[in-house]
Order: C-alpha cells, then structure tokens, then sequence
C-alpha cells in the first residue's frame, strides 16, 4: 500500500480495511489479522496497528474477544451505511474540486457523461 503524506497513516489503514469490508474481502464475523501481523502486513509500528484496531473497535466495526482475536462486526447494515457514507465524501470532494476549477453543475454532469461513454 502506497501511503499518502497528507493523511495519518493510521487513518489510510481504516479507510483500506473499511473498504475490504464493504467489497465483501473481510466479512461479517470473519476473523481479522493479529495487531502484529496487521503491522507486518501494511508495514507500520505494532503500536499503530493497535491504534488502528482500537479506533475501528470504537466506531463499531470490529470487536475483540479477549485472547482469541479481532473480528469483523456482525451489525447487518453498518457496511451498507459505511458504503453511502464513502461515496457520498468522494462526491462532495469532487464536485468541490471541480467548481474549483469553474465547472458548473451542468457542465460536471456532461463531463462525468463523456467520461463514463469513453470508458466504455
């Protein structure tokens, strides 16, 4: 994983794992790496990696069971919600990118439009 300077790490690492949940890599109940391997594996300090799970445990999507590990969260919509949320702030950021540049509403959808017609 390719870290950005802007954004703490930890924060980057959340995002990343929040969207293995959402694609359904990580799901609902699964057992979720050791603090240690979560370090190794995207290559942060063991007290990051314990950062990082504390912060998703605090938010609800991931719980500990004392001894046996970490896991994913059970909660039926959160990642549906989570899924709306995520979408929604990379919406807005880039409408906002765009009005900066002096894009109105209607020359951003025909832009998105021939976008999405050349990909195709």
């Amino acid at each position: 994983m390719e870290y950005s300077a802007g954004t703490p790490i930890y924060l980057q690492v959340i995002r990343e794992l929040q969207k293995k949940m959402i694609k359904g890599e990580l799901k609902p109940g699964d057992k979720m790496p050791s603090s240690r391997e979560l370090a190794v594996l995207y290559k942060v300090n063991q007290n990051t990696a314990a950062r990082i799970y504390r912060e998703m445990e605090s938010e609800g999507y991931c719980y500990t069971k004392r001894g046996i590990g970490t896991f994913v969260s059970e909660e039926e919509n959160m990642f549906e919600n989570l899924k709306k949320e995520m979408a929604e702030e990379l919406l807005k950021n880039f409408m906002h990118e765009m009005k900066d540049l002096g894009f109105q509403k209607g020359d951003i959808l025909c832009q998105v439009a021939d976008y999405k017609e050349e990909q195709e």
